[in-house]
């Protein structure tokens, strides 16, 4: 399905380059919107018709530049995809300080510097759509991964809130994700054989794509979606099994 009042819409997508970030991109270019994405490093692979902007949203200062930048650009925001994130698995008892500073500033503070700017700049116009993209780990535990699902977790409040704080100028959702297949999938889950064998714990039987991340913040950006604040589609693919399911 499409959105065709998502034409001509200015769309930001942060960590929008590649993953999920750039299938939502690619959802909301399908739709005639007017793609910007950002990210830490540069890439060189990006369709023309996208802007680029290189920026590291953990610093405040900066993500709000950003936003001015693109109102600047566009004369306008539109919607704003919280897309930026991520965690490599570490020991919850050795992690570092800095190490846990970083995780919480990528995955919690970036999304909140970038929705404080872009609901500035959307109550001064027409209002707009904020949408955060959570991980199932803010719902339940995570081991190796304990700093990021607390910073998912505190996302998924700050929507909440925040949703009925700006309400009804700028719906704020999000987008919980399960376990999603990309061309990194390798890194995190293995060779294909084990692919496989996780896919076969999940309902669905596969795990998620970035389309179907996609799809869904199209859906929250759309009219369909007008009555939603303060929202969290979780798409998990019906969720974990039971452990008592796979016991002798």
């Amino acid at each position: 399905m499409t959105y065709p009042e998502l034409r001509d819409k200015v769309v930001l997508i942060t960590g929008g380059t590649k993953g999920i970030g750039r299938g939502i991109a690619e959802r909301f270019e399908a739709d005639g919107s007017r793609i910007v994405v950002c990210s830490r490093t540069p890439v060189d692979d990006l369709p023309s018709s996208w802007t680029y902007h290189s920026v590291d949203l953990r610093n405040g200062e900066d993500a709000w530049k950003l936003i001015d930048d693109v109102v600047a650009e566009f004369g306008r925001i539109d919607v704003l995809v919280n897309n930026a994130g991520g965690s490599p698995p570490a020991d919850s008892t050795t992690s570092s300080p800095r190490f846990t500073e970083r995780i919480v500033a990528l995955n919690l503070f970036s999304a909140i510097y970038c929705a404080q700017r872009a609901n500035f700049h959307m109550k001064q116009g027409d209002g707009g759509v904020i949408v955060n993209i959570g991980s199932v780990v803010a719902l339940r535990p995570a081991p190796t991964t304990a700093a990021y699902g607390a910073a998912k977790a505190g996302l998924l409040n700050y929507t909440n809130t925040v949703a009925q704080e700006w309400a009804p100028k700028v719906r704020v959702n999000m987008v919980t994700s399960g376990l999603v297949y990309t061309s990194q999938a390798h890194v995190h889950y293995g060779d294909a054989d084990n692919v496989a064998r996780i896919e076969s714990t999940i309902p669905m039987g596969r795990m998620a794509i970035p389309n179907d991340i996609a799809n869904a913040c199209a859906y929250l950006a759309s009219d369909a979606a007008a009555y939603l604040a303060g929202a969290n589609i979780v798409l998990h693919g019906g969720g974990d099994r039971p452990a008592y399911l796979g016991a002798d």
